[in-house]
């Protein structure tokens, strides 16, 4: 399998570029998605993201095949006016904790300072087979076993 580009790359820079074109295509949508807008804001025709990019496309399934625990995630502090980032505890009934104090003012925004922060968090080597646990109810996930 192929490692997480490297900080300082050609292929990591390209993917960091990628992902905040999508960004700026999407600004005005109600949500996100990783892929371009034709039209700004408008989702009518959409391509590009992780649709065209590989790489972008292995990198985010790696993200979000992490644990739980310590993942950071979108909190919405006043409804579609303000954001914040937190981190998960990655124990049930722990509420999640906020990394800093800068609010955004819209969640777009705050999707590609994510990125950017579980990107520069994730190893090299993250996602690779050896890293692979069967099964989604283990001690170790903090469930109670039946």
């Amino acid at each position: 399998m192929i490692d997480i580009p490297p900080k300082g790359s050609p292929e990591r820079e390209a993917l960091i570029a990628e992902h905040r074109a999508c960004v700026d295509s999407m600004k005005g949508v109600a949500g996100f998605s990783v892929l371009k807008c034709e039209t700004p804001g408008d989702t009518t025709v959409v391509t590009g993201g992780v649709h065209e990019s590989p790489l972008l496309k292995r990198v985010l399934l790696r993200m979000r095949g992490e644990s739980p625990a310590g993942k950071l995630i979108v909190i919405c502090t006043k409804v579609e006016k303000e954001w914040r980032i937190a981190r998960l505890s990655g124990i049930r009934g722990v509420p999640p904790e906020f990394v800093n104090d800068k609010v955004y003012d819209n969640e777009q925004e705050i999707q590609h300072d994510i990125f950017l922060m579980r990107l520069d968090e994730l190893p090299e080597s993250a996602g690779m087979p050896e890293h692979y646990n069967e099964g989604w109810k283990r001690r170790s996930d903090n469930w109670p076993v039946t």
